[in-house]
């Protein structure tokens, strides 16, 4: 009986330490991660990819794709994805160029209102007819990209000139710190935060604490569409003209940066604001640094994917995983 009640506890005492290890990991992992992957490529590259120049071209790469993780980790956080990011970028910069040639304020308001009307889109489709987020935002993707390739058929799409004196590197960090601190403020200090991060968990349990699940997620996908659409100002304060392609694949990167960071794909309470800035850093540090060291573009691609895989094998939790909402 006593060696019965000696082996449970020690067997307690490895599951504790199991835990322990699993959660420091699951928070520092992605720090040590991003700090890793810029020593092999610092190394690699025989220090380019932190000389100024190049740091500056990696910087100008983080201001829309860090705007637009933003809305796309919180509806994430309630256990959803959205595929169709990149085409409401699109959508609200041809927008906001049409509107420009009138009043700089006014094109960022429509631009912001275009992405809020998209996202309600898709949020309408997921809350009131139950369509997974996924197969609701790929068809939507599809939808917008149509339309902006319809609308750029004769040509790009040009802002006004004055958008182009905008172009500096100190205004646009402005703009992306403004998105930031705004829902890093919703996300730890707002009965809100604590609702994305219930329902994330389970929307059941969510209910009876007081949430409404279909109201909250609704508002999420309106919400990062507006931050989209506000990205998508300083998308154009950046190439100054929009084409068919603008935005493409960027719902890609921003899947992949937001789990490099350690995003949950399950969301929940285990995501983390910092999973916003880690992860999008690392994206574009890999980004950056890839070519110099991989010339080819099959071996980049294929060196991506390898990382990748490593990447979410070790940070995904089989636990709480489930089908995403």
């Amino acid at each position: 009986m006593t060696s019965t009640v000696a082996v449970k506890t020690i067997t307690d005492e490895e599951l504790a330490k199991k835990a322990k290890i699993k959660s420091i990991f699951s928070n520092f992992g992605p720090l040590f991660g991003f700090f890793g992957i810029v020593l092999l490529f610092s190394i690699l590259t025989g220090g380019k990819i932190i000389q100024p120049k190049n740091l500056s071209l990696m910087l100008s790469q983080v201001f829309v794709l860090m705007t637009c993780c933003c809305g796309v980790f919180l509806i994430m956080t309630v256990g959803g994805l959205d595929f169709s990011q990149g085409s409401i970028l699109g959508l609200s910069s041809i927008i906001f160029c049409w509107v420009s040639m009138y009043s700089i304020p006014l094109a960022i308001a429509a631009s912001i209102a275009a992405g809020a009307l998209m996202g309600a889109f898709n949020g309408f489709f997921h809350v009131k007819f139950k369509i997974a987020s996924f197969i609701v935002t790929m068809c939507s993707q599809y939808f917008f990209r149509g339309l902006c390739k319809y609308i750029t058929t004769g040509g790009p799409v040009p802002a006004s000139y004055n958008v182009l004196s905008l172009d500096l590197t100190w205004f646009k960090f402005l703009l992306m710190g403004i998105v930031l601190v705004v829902v890093f403020v919703i996300w730890h200090f707002t009965r809100v935060g604590f609702d994305l991060r219930a329902i994330g968990a389970g929307e059941t349990a969510a209910r009876f604490s007081g949430c409404r699940p279909d109201l909250t997620k609704f508002l999420v996908y309106v919400c990062s569409g507006a931050i989209t659409g506000f990205a998508s100002f300083i998308n154009v304060v950046h190439v100054g003209a929009i084409t068919g392609t603008a935005g493409r694949q960027l719902e890609t990167q921003i899947l992949i940066a937001l789990v490099l960071g350690g995003m949950p794909i399950s969301g929940g309470a285990k995501a983390r604001f910092s999973n916003i800035i880690l992860g999008t850093l690392t994206y574009c540090v890999l980004e950056k640094s890839l070519p110099m060291v991989f010339p080819i573009a099959a071996t980049q691609q294929l060196v991506k994917g390898i990382i990748f895989l490593i990447v979410v094998a070790l940070t995904i939790d089989h636990e709480s995983l489930k089908v995403i909402k």
